[in-house]
């Protein structure tokens, strides 16, 4: 389920949880491989031009679309988690970005979403109905 997100220029901020365990793999894990996979074969369809931006030498993969230190939190109280909401939310507003004047008119967050409860996306439950 994805309670909250935002996508930024080179990255992205999530706030969500697997509702069912996918093997051995850590949940943030699971979500970097699959969509790696996804990336890859959307790009070797529709964009072949750009796959040599991500290509690394190493021996266990050829492309690389995700930075290998990604940065898990978890949220374990509903303070931490609307703190986090608040957060990711006003990131497209602050400091270096400066890409919308309020959360609100950045269309790449769930922020309307909370605001309005009209989930433009189809994908997003909102926290109070996990909380």
């Amino acid at each position: 389920m994805v309670y909250g997100f935002v996508i930024m220029p080179n990255h992205l901020h999530l706030i969500w949880e697997f509702t069912q365990l996918n093997g051995k793999e850590l949940p943030h894990a699971s979500f970097m491989k699959f969509t790696s996979h996804q990336i890859l074969i959307d790009l070797k369809k529709f964009h072949p031009e750009v796959l040599p931006y991500f290509e690394v030498s190493l021996k266990t993969r050829k492309y690389q679309f995700w930075q290998r230190d990604s940065l898990p939190i978890h949220l374990y109280s509903p303070s931490v988690i609307f703190q986090k909401l608040d957060y990711i939310h006003n990131n497209p507003v602050q400091g270096k970005w400066l890409l919308a004047a309020s959360p609100l008119e950045y269309k790449y967050s769930s922020a309307s979403f909370y605001e309005t409860g009209v989930d433009e996306f189809g994908f997003l439950t909102h926290i109070g109905e996990r909380l």
